[in-house]
């Protein structure tokens, strides 16, 4: 109910190696598992569901309902702007009768709005010195989000979820340690928390910066704290600190890919089984000691069950464990587990009203965005799938040939009740069911959106889904278990038009929503997101009905984006939470010649997974998003050099003639950029010389062994010269058997 949402660009495009053959998912599993189609399974995946997204011409397509009646529309009522760095959720706090709103900047402090929508001077939460040290340009670490106890006005507690510096106990090299904290308000101040008052439910160490999932909800059912957890971070769910073969996700021995229940106000040991060889995860009172390693041997994070919380004796590995197979990474199952097989459940809401019941908005990876209604005990499928359909982590620019219906325990696993595609934008942004009273005409439905359907101008937009007859009078079951096709049937969604501007988008980036104390919806926005504090264009807005028209967000025409926006997003590649943007004045002018352009575009990437990994996906989804691919039919190999759109929005116009050499824009000059040999910086400074390679069969000298994927090697350069060669990164994508 309470909070949500950031945007974090999750960026995936990175192969990996796992046990796949030949584009199809079969990972290893035992004889219970059911292939798709085959007699016997009950599909709860929703693959062949007429709202499912299609796959046309190398293309994720969106299907749209038609719901006779119903046309979406609202307006937009400013609230307060500019006053936060990059917005990640908007809630209030159950029983508070002030009015106040609590608004999370991922940068780490949490501002209160009043009644009044007066920002205080003086932050709510301050935990800028508990952070990591933040890439000003780009970033899935932070501050994520905030839970209050149900009966926060009695006991004054409130949670957070964000990431702290890498733990000395955890593997060495890793990106850093996740913290779920329980922290008190200063009882002489209702509007400060007193920061000595932390105590650390959960460390939970991350080989990559994203994919931390990073939401906290307490259930307006149950009363429990929810908790979503990324796969680790990186793309496939392969990697450091993934689990060979089968990933995360799939893996029930792990807390990664997962959501978690705990119960914050039962804390004594009788009520937690601490089962079998996971005394190194439970009743701990310090931090555990592991072996330092890539893929280390023991877990990789640390829980207080039994001295600080306690465990639902109805969560579904409670007290009973499931078979522990060969495949998976240890010989117990955590009991805090609740649902699994989530890549980066970034955006979690409780339904106020209704059932109550669990939507969680999943970044896809490079094809399907989905929703997720969650249940007890379900199997969410990745990724044996991306949203309805099939994942091959060989192949990741197309649906797999074909995957299981069922998960290692052979449970059905449970498809999507909405699937879009990157013909909206480049990610989901997960809301909630509209439960207000304002004559909006969304009642009953799930109102959410995508980022922005733009690489370089913020261009979000609103969705709202409507539910299948009869779905919001009856109330799901239990678990998981139970669950049956009718149950989990797919969603009729719309495009919402914001009648300030006459059309269908926000001219902004859609950052998250939220609800006030009277269940109506607030949606945040910002024009040039990031985690730097020299930027504040956060504005917050109440979703009003269209008659009461007001300004929408203006477009930011005077500050370009650089290569993040455009890069991080291209090729179709998700958010989840936490990523920002880069704003102009943290890169360099360019000085006019093709070689700075593409320094400059480089520089201005961020290593959204790590900085073996973070090129190579800006670059594939450049060829991709341009259609250079299909093109590129010899048997290669190719190497991509590209700069964006914002590149040469940054130059001067006196020189961006002589460099675009006749094109209009990337999308041509990409063409030109797809070079063979060994060529000096001064070569590929080269204007003429790049046009007249182009459409032959190419490639560039660089670091390492070049490896074919999909008819292409892609060798990424960081543009460094040695001895006046290209030297490019020499981690790449790797096809199974390599």
């Amino acid at each position: 109910m309470y909070g949500f949402l950031a945007i974090a660009i999750c960026l995936c495009l990175i192969g990996g190696v796992a046990a796949q053959q030949e584009g199809t998912n079969t990972i290893a599993s035992p004889a219970a598992t059911t292939p798709a189609g085959e007699a016997g399974s009950l599909d709860l995946t929703n693959a062949n569901a007429p709202q499912a997204t299609k796959f046309t011409n190398n293309t994720s397509v969106t299907t749209f309902g038609d719901v006779p009646g119903f046309v979406p529309e609202v307006s937009l009522e400013l609230v307060v702007d500019n006053f936060t760095t990059a917005p990640m959720m908007v809630t209030t706090a159950p029983g508070d009768e002030t009015g106040r709103f609590f608004v999370v900047d991922q940068i780490g402090v949490v501002k209160i709005v009043d009644a009044n929508g007066t920002v205080l001077p003086e932050p709510f939460l301050d935990l800028r010195d508990n952070l990591v040290g933040l890439d000003p340009t780009y970033d899935e670490r932070g501050l994520l989000s905030i839970a209050f106890h149900p009966n926060f006005t009695e006991n004054g507690k409130v949670y957070a979820f964000y990431s702290a510096p890498l733990r000395p106990e955890a593997p060495e090299g890793w990106s850093c340690t996740n913290h779920i904290s329980e922290f008190q308000v200063d009882p002489e101040n209702p509007n400060v928390v007193n920061n000595s008052s932390e105590k650390v439910l959960m460390y939970i160490d991350k080989s990559y910066q994203n994919h931390n999932g990073g939401e906290l909800d307490f259930s307006p059912a149950d009363g429990y704290l929810y908790i979503s957890v990324g796969d680790i971070g990186r793309a496939d769910d392969t990697g450091d600190g993934h689990t060979p073969g089968i990933g995360n996700g799939q893996d029930l021995t792990k807390i990664y890919g997962k959501i978690l229940r705990i119960d914050v106000d039962n804390v004594t040991a009788t009520n937690v089984t601490v089962p079998q060889n996971v005394t190194g995860m439970m009743n701990q009172t310090g931090n555990m000691t592991v072996n330092r390693t890539e893929n280390p041997p023991e877990p990789t994070w640390t829980t207080f069950a039994g001295s600080l919380y306690g465990i639902p004796d109805d969560n579904p590995f409670a007290k009973t464990q499931p078979e522990i197979l060969d495949s998976y990474a240890y010989d117990s199952v955590p009991p805090e587990i609740y649902a699994y097989g989530f890549r980066n459940p970034a955006y979690m809401a409780f339904d106020s009203g209704g059932s109550n019941a669990l939507f969680i908005g999943e970044a896809g990876q490079n094809l399907f965005e989905e929703v997720d209604v969650v249940l007890n005990g379900g199997n969410y499928g990745w990724h044996i799938r991306e949203g309805t359909h099939c994942f091959d982590p060989n192949a990741t620019t197309a649906p797999g040939a074909s995957c299981n219906s069922t998960g290692l325990q052979g449970e059905p696993l449970i498809g999507p009740i909405f699937e879009g595609g990157h013909d909206l934008g480049v990610v989901i942004v997960g809301g909630d069911v509209y439960r207000g009273t304002a004559d909006v005409g969304l009642q009953g439905r799930y109102l959410f959106g995508y980022w922005s359907d733009s690489r370089t101008v913020g261009n979000g937009t609103l969705l709202a889904a409507t539910p299948p007859t009869g779905w919001a009078e009856g109330a799901l079951p239990e678990t998981a278990a139970s669950l049956t096709p009718d149950e989990n049937a797919m969603w009729e969604a719309q495009t919402v038009n914001v009648t300030a501007r006459n059309n269908e988008t926000l001219g902004a980036f859609l950052r998250g929503f939220g609800e006030d104390a009277s269940q109506e919806m607030y949606v945040l926005t910002n024009d040039v997101g990031g985690p730097d504090n020299t930027t504040s264009t956060g504005k917050l807005w109440k979703i009003v009905p269209p008659t009461a028209v007001t300004p929408a967000p203006a477009q930011n025409q005077t500050q370009n984006m650089t290569g993040n926006q455009t890069g991080a997003m291209v090729g179709g590649q998700g958010m989840g939470a936490g990523a920002t943007l880069l704003s102009s004045h943290s890169s360099p002018d360019p000085a006019g010649n093709i070689m700075e352009v593409l320094l400059s575009t480089e520089t201005s990437i961020p290593l959204e997974e790590n900085p073996a990994f973070g090129n190579f996906t800006r670059f594939t989804g450049l060829l991709q998003s341009t259609g250079v691919a299909v093109t590129l039919e010899s048997p290669g190999p190719y190497t991509i050099f590209a700069p964006t759109d914002a590149a040469f929005d940054r130059m001067n116009p006196g020189t961006l003639e002589s460099v675009l050499n006749g094109s209009s824009n990337s999308t041509e000059v990409v063409l030109y950029h797809i070079v063979n040999g060994s060529y000096t910086l001064d070569d590929l400074g080269n204007v003429s010389t790049l046009r007249t390679l182009q459409g032959e069969n190419l490639t560039v000298n660089a670091t390492g062994t070049a490896v074919m994927v999909n008819n292409a090697t892609v060798a990424i350069p960081e543009l460094l010269a040695d001895n006046g060669v290209i030297q490019g990164i020499d981690t790449v994508l790797l096809p199974s058997g390599a």
